[in-house]
């Protein structure tokens, strides 16, 4: 047997298969895959929410290097106030041959839109590898006037790594963003500016049609629903295929991926402390986790936990763990966990250990209350915690039990009032509604066989719309409102943006009109630049059409990403 890679469902690994190949002839690679519920293992037994598909169901592949090679490069980029950007790189190398191995280091860091070369360093530092061992080279150097990433602007960086002596070669390289991330009193800071945030959740393997072995295409086809729900800001409750984080990257969606800690029943019969193997467990998993994805600047969070149940003790002691170990891998990224236990002492909870608070809330849907309960609990968690954000990661309405049927006029109504009651509150600094689209599980309430799911989504199983998703859409958007004077040859549209969650500046938008005609058909379009916004601003543009009779105009606010914001049908 080459390896084993156990217990860790989610996560990456390779195993070394060179001594076991049979040169010069056909081989065959075996691989037993074993996805059986384990009380030892993350998720524990059956404590989680969602869809257990067996089988190799993402990209594998094979690699061939040389015997000297580099298996991982970090790469932090934080810029300062003047957008030069430091470059902290590690690069990590083994060499599995039974001689040492001595060359350098070198590097060239690439603009990926343009494709030009914009730093490099040739032989930067020496490294030094004993037999079959592993070492570690450090590289720092500096990115002026760095092109900054930001959700609307996801500027990428490639770096190209390699380690060559007279003998050997090897290039290793990765994409990142030049952004800092951070948290300042109550409120969340992208590149020193204050955002208050947006967007839904997204249960991946939910198509039937293709459960966890989701094509490309599909990854694509919901991600970009997504952004067209206006989603910029999303968490995930398992480590994800690589692909959608950089869909992320490219596309401009901030993410929380998460170790899949599900549940209180995680920490079912434990004393004071977790028992040992589920807190290696976890350990382990978050390693790999943060070994693969640390590069991508969509991350902005790592996520620890989901509804353990923060006060019972070995949970409490869990979450500070894996928080300690966290910030051991990655100091500059920042941590939390999603709480259920906030309703009574809030101040109890693990929670206040993390870098900012995530409340997990269903008044009105999983357990009682109105929006004026909602209100006071939200004050009192900002009491137990006066100094740190509040995300609301999860809110929505679930159709979970025999007494609530499917409605999703209910999940309208707590999404409108939920909002307004957290547009009250200066210290939420962002909002993830759940979710996205109905999603399969093994503890579904509706469907049978592979169709078994919870309804709580804005789109079902396959896609397809409701209601909700219209609702949630404006929402989520940072205009407040789009107002047209005028007629045809001189329409005036008045824009004001958000002045509260979820509200940014917008920089780089830019207003389209598209001239409909008789019998449906669009004839003419123009786009005009919108000035820069910031929260709760107006602005007015003016759009002229050559014709003064047509069927309907429909104007759109777009995104610099090219993603609409905003729609706006004027009909004659």
């Amino acid at each position: 047997m080459a390896g084993e890679h156990s217990r860790k469902a989610y996560t990456a690994f390779a195993i070394n298969v060179t001594e076991l190949l049979d040169w010069g002839r056909p081989n065959t690679i075996a691989v037993r895959v074993d996805n059986s519920f384990n009380e030892h293992m993350l998720p524990r037994g059956r404590s989680s929410d969602w869809a257990h598909d067996g089988g190799i169901y993402r990209p594998v592949q094979f690699l061939i290097t040389p015997k000297a090679f580099l298996y991982q490069v970090d790469v932090d980029a934080i810029p300062d106030d003047s957008r030069q950007a430091r470059l902290d790189i590690v690069a990590r190398a083994r060499n599995t041959s039974a001689q040492p191995w001595k060359g350098k280091v070198s590097l060239n860091v690439i603009d990926d839109d343009t494709g030009l070369n914009v730093l490099s360093q040739r032989d930067a530092v020496d490294l030094t590898i004993a037999p079959h061992a592993e070492a570690t080279a450090k590289v720092a150097a500096s990115l002026p006037e760095a092109k900054l990433w930001h959700f609307d602007h996801p500027h990428l960086y490639r770096l190209e790594l390699s380690i060559a002596n007279e003998s050997s070669s090897h290039a290793y390289d990765s994409t990142f963003g030049v952004r800092r991330f951070e948290v300042k009193n109550t409120a969340f800071y992208l590149n020193g500016e204050r955002v208050r945030l947006m967007g839904v959740e997204r249960m991946a393997g939910s198509n039937p049609e293709f459960g966890m072995a989701e094509p490309p295409e599909w990854i694509e086809h919901d991600h970009a629903d997504l952004k067209n729900l206006n989603c910029i800001f999303t968490r995930v409750h398992w480590q994800q295929d690589r692909r959608v984080l950089d869909y992320c990257d490219r596309h401009g969606i901030l993410i929380q991926t998460e170790v899949p800690t599900w549940g209180p029943g995680t920490f079912k019969g434990m004393g004071e402390q977790p028992d040992t193997d589920i807190l290696e467990n976890g350990i382990e998993q978050l390693g790999e986790m943060i070994a693969r994805d640390r590069n991508h600047p969509s991350i902005v969070s790592w996520g620890l936990c989901n509804e353990i149940n923060g006060q019972n003790p070995p949970a409490y002691h869990f979450a500070e763990a894996m928080l300690q170990e966290a910030k051991r891998l990655d100091p500059n990224r920042l941590c939390s966990y999603a709480s259920h236990s906030l309703r009574k002492t809030p101040g109890k909870d693990v929670s206040g250990r993390m870098d900012f608070i995530e409340c997990n809330e269903y008044f009105g849907s999983w357990y009682p209350g109105d929006p004026a309960e909602l209100s006071r609990n939200m004050d009192e968690i900002h009491a137990a915690f006066p100094g740190k954000p509040i995300v609301i990661s999860e809110y929505g309405y679930c159709a979970c039990t025999a007494e609530r049927a499917e409605g999703d006029e209910r999940r309208r109504e707590i999404l409108r009032a939920h909002d307004a009651v957290f547009r009250e509150k200066d210290y939420i600094a962002g909002l993830i509604f759940f979710c996205y689209n109905d999603y399969r599980t093994h503890i579904g309430d509706r469907g049978t066989g592979a169709m078994r799911q919870r309804v709580h989504g804005v789109v079902d199983l396959y896609g397809d719309r409701k209601e909700s998703y219209d609702l949630l859409r404006n929402e989520s958007s940072p205009i407040e409102s789009l107002a047209v004077e005028g007629h045809p040859t001189a329409f005036k549209l008045n824009v004001r943006s958000r002045a509260t969650v979820p509200a940014y500046t917008l920089k780089g938008y830019r207003l389209r009109g598209v001239y409909y005609g008789y019998g449906e058909i669009p004839v003419e379009r123009h786009e005009v630049p919108l000035p820069e916004l910031t929260p709760g601003a107006q602005a007015s543009v003016e759009v002229a059409f050559s014709d003064a009779q047509p069927w309907r105009v429909r104007f759109d606010i777009l995104r610099p990403t090219g993603f609409s914001a905003y729609t706006l049908e004027w009909k004659a």
